[in-house]
């Protein structure tokens, strides 16, 4: 026997098994008629196993295999050691234990003999014939759940992950365990698992955080495709791509799984909406096909993606689908003991069992024709079977030689079912979503970034301003200063050049002035100099005179006699020579005393025109005036007195003291007429230097000032270019600005003003149903609506792009109605896919709408938040996001401010689509929305009646579901008491109105009544307000079979109802 510590990715790679040459050959697929007659014959396996042999056949892959249907995938090489028997179908076989209903020991042991160590197992027919058949495992009775799944499904969940499709489905007679080998819960005993939860475990343990797991889960019910997750969807289509042959059921509920406790409450959901019954052979035997499909999304291996990356930068995504298929138990009728409705799905059940033998049977022989489109089965399991998809087989038997034909049967099956060979592909993709989310977030990163700089730029553009205007006064000040100053200094230079040209002026009359004064100081030298050639005459005369008197005395010795005689003749000769000294002493002082008469008369001139043009030496030149008048006066009255004393002394003839006084008082008048000359002509010089000073340093202040006024202005040229550079750039920035307005505005205006601008999202499938089916009846109007919706997609596009979202959600803001109704309609648009709702959240789109809701009174305003707000209440997260920021009440508020149908029909179904969350429902109650929904029939419009109708459904089928799936919290606090729809009137008004609308709104009514009567403490209300007879009569005549069955089953399980119904 194989050691389970082997059993790991390598166990695809198992060789071929020889068969025994006594085995016995498969033999043709029961036609109807046999099916008929022997209630089905094991599984639709066809025929008997007479002692045929089976040859193995190892054909590989041929030319003609068919092909990964995903148009992007890409076939890996294979490695050097592959073995093609890795690709055909792998069986194994479990036999079941013994149970109460089985044969004794003896027949038991000759009916099943199991060879584990050989993975060979023998079927005896009696005491003298049996056949072996060889498998690829084969598992006792007493094989463990874990080894099962380890041998069988582990291999195929390992390549899973690697990327490829795969397939693990049970196939056997009613009764002998594949539910239990498959879908086993085992929330007791966690050993118990089957192959479902057990795979989920090792998917979820092996991705990571970047890779996403989701799981659909559906039954195949009388060739009815149900939705296991979501039981009012029935009859789903399948859809098969024209191009690539890939086969679809779209609308089935495909939820992504969190982790394995997620998936067990998703499993027993599942479960419980399974049809199930009681048979003779089996207490709970399946009456459907289960197919679960774990879809996992994986990025590709970065140490083999080396050479692709290299060659492009675009990420690869691993795309790949497992199926782990329930096949509901074949069943013969004489042995099952069906009858009636149970005998129609055993019909059903082995019809499809026998399609699906005819396409292996067809597929093991090559045959060039396959009847998959005999049954929807088969067209599900296309891919299972000579498709692309690695596939595993488990076959389960029972011991009792009493079901040997039905045994030998599904043995057969497992037999023709190892010589299918598929096509394994790697289902690798280039990750275009994840580079999309991953661009986008870089756009969102950097429109934030680019939105931070418009920030800084704007703010750094608001101080700017701000220093502009600083600048601006405070230049347009100094530009006053300046030029006041310029012009006090214009003034004070022109003053200045003025008193310089005044002031050379007068040095230039006062350089002629004192060349004058020289030259009279020169003609007073001179004259000075005439005047001691007079002393000396005068001293050549006193020495004469001297002479004279000695020789008087001399006579007057010698002739004392002639004494009066000779003193009158010297008397006489003394007066002669007095007349005769006087009159030429006379005449030259007389000349002298014009001559400085005429002279000082010419310096008085001058003095007069100096004081005119010098105010600052006038008293200084008046002084000298002065002084020189008196000095001239001075030695007029000197030269006066000493004529006069020269007379005296001349006419004393003896008096020679008064010459020598004449002497000292001429010496005396020279020097100082020398000093006071030096001492004003220093005066003059030192004054003609402080002048040059001044000249010097006023014209040293001057060229500064001429600097410093050329520097001004130069700053003052460049700082009015660059004020003229900076308002020129806001300038052309505010006509950018308002053209993009103006632009956006236009754009907006262009999208259309019906109401259909924005979509409201349906979550029920029959309204998708009968649009389609209208929309088959009238092809042209479903092009146009077409090419009109996707017109307007592109036209949003567009202005999302070239605006961007944020000035789009900005425009929400303005108080211009021209300009907020476009923004609203584009944003609607947007948030109708799922795609934008996180980006508009995360800008803060939803509170400018829920802003508008509350704060508008335009009723197109209205009516298109409303309807936005609906699309966004679509998705789990923003709901809570909705009733967080008190949209509940501000949508039940608005409801009251409105009679218009169309803006009431969205408030409607925004709310209708809050009542789909079950957390939310006491908030909703708490806010008045039940109370609102209730309200607003009052207009009795069927749109707003079939939004209040979807609503009140979307609330019962949530608390119904809570209830159903066991949550003992709800249990002991929620369900103790009346559904909280009872307190507002609810369940009147859907008596009320469930004969009078139309029969899309009928369908949620009954709905919403048979969720509410699944509520014990509800039963009292049904039975007073009538109700429960409309529970019976939807029981009896609803248009839709799954209501009927849901009505009959809550009155067959209701104790109350029942204790009513049998008192009437």
């Amino acid at each position: 026997m194989a050691s389970l510590g082997s059993v790991g990715r390598n166990s695809h790679k198992f060789e071929r098994p020889p068969f025994n040459t006594s085995s016995s050959s498969s033999s043709s697929a029961p036609t109807n008629s046999s099916l008929k007659s022997n209630g089905g014959g094991g599984g639709g396996g066809g025929g008997g196993a007479q002692g045929q042999q089976h040859t193995a056949r190892p054909k590989g892959p041929t030319s003609n295999s068919r092909r990964s249907i995903t148009p992007t995938s890409r076939t890996r090489a294979l490695p050097v050691d592959y073995d093609p028997e890795s690709e055909r179908v792998r069986v194994a076989v479990r036999l079941r234990p013994r149970n109460a209903d089985d044969p004794p020991d003896a027949d038991y042991a000759e009916c099943v003999e199991i060879q584990p160590e050989l993975k060979r197992l023998k079927l005896r027919k009696n005491n003298w014939s049996s056949e072996a058949y060889r498998f690829d495992e084969v598992f006792t009775e007493t094989s463990s759940q874990k080894r099962v799944y380890e041998a069988v499904a582990k291999p195929v969940v390992e390549s899973v992950l690697e990327g490829y499709n795969g397939t693990v489905m049970a196939y056997g007679q009613t009764g002998t365990g594949k539910t239990y080998t498959l879908g086993r819960i085992g929330k007791e005993d966690p050993s118990e698992r089957g192959m479902m939860v057990r795979s989920l475990e090792d998917i979820l343990s092996s991705i990571s955080a970047t890779d996403s797991v989701e799981v659909s889960y559906l039954q195949l019910y009388m060739e009815s495709i149900q939705d296991l997750l979501a039981p009012e969807k029935t009859n789903i289509p399948i859809v098969e791509d024209a191009k690539t042959g890939e086969v679809s059921v779209p609308g089935i509920e495909i939820i992504k799984i969190r982790n394995l406790d997620h998936f067990l409450q998703i499993l027993q959901l599942g479960e419980s909406n399974r049809h199930a019954a009681n048979t003779k052979m089996n207490t709970e035997s399946s009456r459907s096909h289960a197919i679960l499909t774990v879809y996992i999304r994986r990025s590709a291996n970065e140490k083999e993606e080396t050479d692709a990356s290299n060659r492009n930068h675009v990420p690869t995504v691993r795309k790949s689908k497992l199926l782990i298929v329930d096949l509901a138990g074949s069943e013969r009728v004489n042995k099952s003991g069906s009858e009636g409705h149970l005998l129609e799905e055993a019909k059903f059940i082995n019809l499809s069992l026998s399609s699906l033998g005819k396409c292996i049977n067809a597929l093991a022989e090559n045959s060039p024709h396959i009847p998959i489109r005999d049954s929807k089965l088969t067209r599900l399991l296309r891919d299972s079977f000579g498709g692309s998809a690695r596939t595993s087989l488990i076959i389960t038997i029972g011991p009792s030689s009493r079901h040997h034909a039905e045994t030998a049967s599904t043995v057969m099956f497992g037999q023709r079912a190892m010589k299918v060979v598929n096509t394994v592909k790697l289902k690798e993709e280039f990750d275009y979503e994840s580079l999309c989310k991953k661009l986008e977030s870089q756009v969102d990163r950097l429109s934030a970034e680019i939105d931070r700089q418009q920030k800084l730029r704007e703010n750094e553009r608001g101080e700017l301003n701000k220093l502009l205007d600083a600048f601006e006064n405070s230049s347009a000040e100094a530009e006053k200063r300046f030029l006041a100053k310029s012009e006090l200094l214009q003034k004070e230079n022109a003053r200045l050049a003025s008193e310089m040209k005044e002031v050379l002026q007068e040095l230039d009359m006062q350089k002629q002035q004192n060349k004058m004064l020289i030259d009279e100081v020169a003609r007073l030298v001179t004259s000075v100099k005439n005047t001691k050639s007079l002393e000396d005459e005068n001293a050549r005369l006193e020495s004469e005179l001297k002479d004279v008197i000695k020789e008087l005395q001399n006579q007057k010795d010698q002739n004392i006699i002639m004494h009066d005689e000779v003193k009158h003749m010297e008397m006489n000769s003394k007066h002669v020579k007095q007349k005769q000294d006087n009159s030429a002493y006379q005449e030259v002082l007389a000349e002298t005393t014009q001559m400085y008469e005429g002279k000082i008369a010419d310096l008085m001139k001058q003095i007069s025109d100096i004081q005119v043009s010098l105010e600052k030496n006038e008293v200084e030149n008046s002084r000298y005036h002065k002084a020189l008048v008196d000095t001239t006066k001075m030695y007029e009255n000197r030269i006066n007195e000493l004529n006069q004393q020269f007379e005296e002394e001349r006419a004393r003839a003896g008096e020679i003291e008064e010459v020598n006084s004449t002497k000292e008082l001429l010496k005396e008048y020279q020097n100082s007429v020398q000093v006071n000359a030096k001492k004003e002509i220093n005066e003059l010089q030192m004054k003609l230097q402080e002048m040059n000073q001044l000249q010097e340093t006023t014209a040293n202040e001057l060229r500064l000032l001429s600097v410093e006024f050329k520097n001004l202005e130069s700053e003052k040229a460049t700082l009015e270019n660059e004020l003229h550079y900076v308002k020129q750039s806001l300038e052309k920035e505010e006509k950018r600005r308002k053209e993009s307005e103006m632009e956006l505005l236009n754009v907006m205006k262009g999208v259309p003003e019906s109401e259909e601008d924005f979509e409201e999202k349906v979550s029920y499938m029959h309204e998708h149903l009968t649009k389609k089916f209208s929309s088959l009846q009238n092809p042209n109007n479903s092009n146009r609506t077409r090419e009109t919706i996707l017109s307007q997609r592109n036209t949003i596009t567009k202005i999302c792009e070239e605006v961007g979202l944020q000035k789009i959600l900005s425009l929400l803001e303005s108080g211009d109605l021209d300009v907020q109704i476009p923004a609203v309609k584009v944003v609607a648009n947007l948030a109708a896919e799922d795609s934008n709702q996180e980006k508009i959240v995360n800008e803060g789109g939803l509170d400018a709408l829920l802003m508008l809701v509350e704060s508008s009174n335009n009723t197109t305003i209205l009516r298109v938040a409303s309807g936005a707000i609906a699309n966004l209440a679509m998705n789990a997260m923003n709901q809570g996001l909705i009733t967080n920021k008190g949209g509940a009440k501000l949508l039940a508020s608005a409801s009251s401010k409105t009679d218009d149908p169309q803006t009431l029909r969205m408030i409607a179904g925004a709310i209708a689509n809050l009542c789909g969350n079950g957390k939310l429902h006491v908030i909703l109650k708490e806010d008045g929305a039940i109370k609102a929904l209730l309200r607003m029939t009052r207009l009795e419009n069927t749109d707003v009646i079939a939004q209040v109708a979807r609503g009140l459904a979307n609330f019962a089928k949530c608390e119904s579901r809570r209830f159903m799936q066991g949550n003992l919290y709800i249990l002991s606090r929620h369900w103790r008491s009346r559904s909280l729809l009872m307190d507002d009137g609810a369940l009147s008004w859907l008596v009320a109105n469930l004969n009078t609308t139309s029969t899309s709104t009928r369908r949620h009514l009954e709905l919403a009544i048979c969720h509410l009567a699944q509520n014990e403490e509800n039963g009292r209300d049904f039975i007073s307000s009538g109700a429960l007879k409309e529970l019976i009569e939807i029981s009896e005549g609803s248009a839709k079979e799954d209501i009927r069955n849901l009505a009959k089953k809550i009155l067959r399980l209701s104790p109350l109802f029942r204790k009513e119904l049998r008192s009437e």
